[in-house]
Formats: structure tokens, C-alpha cells, sequence
């Protein structure tokens, strides 16, 4: 090793040159002449300023202050060393700065991706409380089935997605928000609708019905609890498709609780019970894995929670 070398010391460069905190404080000190006014405006104890400032020596091997009752002067040495001190407080702060810059141009856009169901009957009310909050986050909604939402944030194309599905893609992580059911309805005029007692799971996995398309959670509920894949009479790609089709008296429908309520109320639909058979499911958040929601889509998050 040479003489060089051995006077730099071992380690990293972080071993070697002080903390900001130090540097700061030293600037104090010749700005204001008095170590104790220098603590004071850094907000510690005196006695943890002189400490800091004799680690400061030690670490660089050189005296940096003399201290004397009537107050604290910089020596040469002190004064070489502050003015360095200035150029790198200065640094740090352009460096704080930009680092500022990116996170207001990161947060002042949120995309969001959602299957049908949520996108239509719960995002609504969560995008304005979120509005409240961040008026100033513009937010872009893609809909779609669950498949394409884990399409979209695995090619990171969206910062947040919720989708219905029994499964999480790969990939993806996630965390339960909510529990929903799909239920069985029809027009009030459908021959299930005069029925005293509750459907067999067999009758329904043997009638064509008016289904979402394959990739949407609603279609793999349903799927898995007939143990197969249900008899389509209609494929449709939203909600409100399947549901309008369904007031229309077209055929029975599998649609989840949240989007019938109303039509429910009005006796547009009725709900038609099916024994031997849960269409209970998890509403759920979902992030690419390793890429946990910040800003606006950790806000976003904790909404649907509250």
C-alpha cells in the first residue's frame, strides 16, 4: 500500500468524508462565530455540537475550530474544510432538489387499472375521495377483464390494478380489499322467477346463460363452482352488457351483488337462489411484484380499506 493510500485510510468513501449533518453544523459555527448558537440553530444540545465536531477532527485529522470563552473561530485548516463543506451542502441540496422534482412528476399522475365490476361500482366513490386529497393527481382508468388488467401492470402500463378472479397472475402481488358474491338473476317474467324453492346447482351448470367473456373474474368464479365451464347463451365483455341483457329477459345471468342492487330494488331482476353452490370471491389490489404501491397509489390503496 502506498503512503498515499495508507494516509486515505481503508473503507468506502462514506468512512472517510463527514455526514451532512456534521458538515452542516460546522457551517454553523462560522457563520454564527459561537458553537453554542451553531448548536442552538441546528437544534442540539451544546455539549452534542463539541462531540460532533471533535469526531469531525478525528475522522479528517486535522483541528478545525478553536474554542476559547469568548467564542469559536475556525482555524486555517477549519476554514479550507468549510468552504469544501459549502460546495458539498450545496450539491446536496440540487441533489434533494431534483429528487423532489421527480417524486411531484411521479405523483401528479396515477393509472389505474380495474376489472368491470370494480371499475364501474367502487372506483368511483375511491377516485373521489382520492380527488379530496391530491386535486392535483390526474388519474386514467383502464377497464377491463382481470387478465388484462395483469397484462397492463406487468407491462407497466398501469401503477395499480384490483381485479375479481380467484387467482393472482404471476407476477403480481397483491392484498384482499374487499368480498363480494355472485348471485343467479332474471327478469321477473322468467319461468325461475315463480320457483318456491332454490335452483340445483345442476340445472344451472346445464342452462345457457348470459356470461362475461373468458378472462374476467366473474367467468372463473362461476366456472370453477359449476366445475367446468358454464354454458354460454351470450358472452358479453362488460357488466352492464350482461345486465341489460338480463332486464331484457333474454336469459338468466351470473352477475356480482354490487352491480344488481338497484335493479334488485326496482324488481327489474330477480335474485334466484341456488343451493349446493358458494359464488363467494376476493375483490383484490394488485402491484407488479417487488414494485409496492407509493404516492397516489399507496393513497389509493388505503382508501379502499377505510
Amino acid at each position: 500500500m502506498s503512503e498515499a493510500e495508507e494516509r486515505r485510510g481503508p473503507g468506502s468513501l462514506a468512512h472517510r468524508v463527514p455526514d451532512l449533518g456534521a458538515l452542516e453544523l460546522l457551517l454553523a459555527v462560522a457563520r454564527t462565530g459561537s458553537l453554542g448558537a451553531a448548536a442552538r440553530e441546528r437544534g442540539v444540545s451544546q455539549p452534542a455540537a463539541s462531540s460532533r465536531i471533535r469526531s469531525m477532527e478525528r475522522q479528517l485529522g486535522v483541528a478545525l475550530v478553536d474554542r476559547s470563552p469568548r467564542g469559536s473561530r475556525l482555524t486555517d485548516a477549519g476554514a479550507l474544510v468549510t468552504d469544501w463543506a459549502r460546495r458539498i451542502v450545496e450539491a446536496a441540496e440540487a441533489f434533494d432538489a431534483g429528487a423532489q422534482a421527480l417524486r411531484d412528476r411521479r405523483d401528479s399522475r396515477l393509472r389505474v387499472a380495474a376489472s368491470m365490476t370494480i371499475a364501474e361500482y367502487l372506483l368511483p366513490g375511491w377516485l373521489l375521495a382520492l380527488r379530496a386529497g391530491r386535486p392535483d393527481t390526474a388519474v386514467s382508468l383502464l377497464a377491463g377483464n382481470s387478465t388484462a388488467v395483469a397484462e397492463r401492470l406487468l407491462a407497466d402500463e398501469a401503477d395499480l390494478g384490483f381485479v375479481e378472479g380467484l387467482t393472482v397472475p404471476a407476477g403480481l402481488d397483491s392484498a384482499v380489499i374487499a368480498q363480494d358474491h355472485l348471485i343467479v338473476v332474471t327478469a321477473p317474467g322468467h319461468p325461475w322467477a315463480r320457483r318456491r324453492g332454490p335452483l340445483a346447482a345442476a340445472e344451472l351448470a346445464a342452462t345457457p346463460l348470459i356470461l362475461r367473456e373468458r378472462g374476467s373474474g366473474t367467468r372463473q368464479v362461476l366456472d370453477a363452482a359449476l366445475g367446468g365451464l358454464a354454458r354460454p347463451l351470450i358472452e358479453l365483455s362488460s357488466t352492464t352488457a350482461v345486465k341489460a341483457s338480463a332486464v331484457s329477459g333474454a336469459g338468466p345471468a351470473v352477475l356480482s351483488e354490487l352491480a344488481v342492487r338497484e335493479e334488485l330494488g326496482l324488481r327489474r331482476l330477480v335474485r334466484i337462489p341456488v343451493r349446493d353452490m358458494s359464488l363467494g370471491r376476493d375483490l383484490r389490489a394488485v402491484w407488479r411484484t417487488g414494485h409496492r404501491p407509493t404516492g397516489p397509489a399507496r393513497e389509493l390503496l388505503s382508501l379502499t380499506r377505510g
